[in-house]
């Protein structure tokens, strides 16, 4: 799982909320932190943070909850 990031408040939350989600969902996820500019755009992705896995983009310019971030593995897995 990447984080896709600038480094910004956002993106550390976004963070936060995917460490608690894989916790709280007991999955074995590693995340890695992406901050080039170059790779992020390699993506598509213009507006951070986003959230991949597997690398295809799940979410991207907002920040998701838990929950929005658990529903999404469950179905992504």
């Amino acid at each position: 799982m990447k984080i896709l990031s600038t480094g910004c408040s956002n993106c550390k939350k976004l963070e936060e909320n995917t460490i608690a989600a894989i916790e709280e969902a007991k999955l074995n996820l590693a995340i890695k932190h992406v901050e080039d500019m170059a790779e992020i755009a390699s993506y598509g992705v213009m507006s951070t943070p986003a959230l991949v896995l597997d690398d295809k983009v799940l979410s991207y310019g907002k920040v998701l909850s838990k929950e929005e971030i658990i529903s999404i593995l469950k179905e992504n897995l």
